[in-house]
């Protein structure tokens, strides 16, 4: 089945949204999350080859009217790539101010698109969009691998301390894909012109399932190797890990629990 991913906005809405990139950057900078801003610089530019080069000039996916192809890409790229993989090192890191970093990124998908079109000029919209008959196969199946072998690591360790939380990884997966899709969708921008709400709501679904979360097995891995050895702020660990005690180290780590109740008290 043919997917559309379509959305459409006004230029203010991309100029608003790097201002918003800077200050969320600087935040992270001076609470020395370190690590996490170069993962989201880093991830930004894996967006943009992965949209770019494979969408686009491999399976010729995707379209623009009102705009350049490479320089929106490219902002969007760096956007979503940044934002989405600050929120998911968060996540798996257990950092102890996650809820007000999740909430500064969910109000801002929220209330920047609606901020656009409130104050921008209404004309000259840009509307990009890209089909998913070509690849959606292939990032199925690189999903299918990484919860596979997931899946079997667990099946071979007696020891519970040391299975990979699965629920957990692919709940974070899920929900930071399922919070961008909802921010634009409630915007407005997200598959902009179609009439039915069922093809806006399979968009949503089939991404949020899909896309991000492709990537979570990996992901994990990748911070798990890292975090070993080294700490958020680029330095040596005072006793460095085997990935097996990080492993086992990282289940036992909890987002402060006072930090939750006070916000539910």
């Amino acid at each position: 089945m043919e997917i559309i991913a379509r959305r459409q906005f006004d230029p203010l809405y991309i100029w608003l949204d790097i201002a918003f990139l800077v200050l969320f950057a600087a935040l992270l900078i001076w609470k020395k999350k370190y690590m996490t801003v170069l993962v989201g610089i880093a991830f930004g530019f894996i967006y943009f080859a992965v949209d770019y080069g494979l969408f686009h000039l491999v399976f010729h996916a995707r379209s623009i009217t009102g705009g350049s192809l490479f320089w929106v890409l490219l902002w969007m790229s760096m956007s979503y790539g940044f934002t989405n993989f600050v929120w998911i090192w968060l996540w798996i890191s257990k950092d102890k101010h996650l809820l007000e970093w999740s909430l500064l990124i969910l109000f801002w998908w929220l209330c920047c698109p609606m901020l656009a079109a409130t104050f921008g000029s209404g004309e000259n919209l840009i509307t990009i969009q890209r089909t998913t008959g070509g690849y959606h196969g292939w990032m199925a199946l690189i999903l299918f691998v990484g919860y596979a072998l997931a899946i079997a690591w667990n099946l071979f360790q007696k020891d519970k301390t040391l299975r990979v939380n699965l629920l957990w990884i692919l709940a974070i997966g899920i929900l930071v894909q399922f919070g961008w899709e909802t921010g634009l969708l409630l915007g407005g921008i997200r598959s902009a012109g179609f009439e039915n709400f069922s093809d806006k709501l399979l968009t949503l679904v089939t991404n949020s399932l899909l896309e991000t979360n492709l990537g979570m097995p990996y992901i994990y891995v990748i911070f798990l190797a890292y975090s070993a050895k080294f700490t958020e702020r680029l330095k040596k660990r005072d006793n460095p890990l085997s990935f097996r005690d990080r492993l086992r180290e990282n289940n036992a780590e909890r987002v402060r629990g006072d930090d939750v109740s006070a916000y539910l008290a």
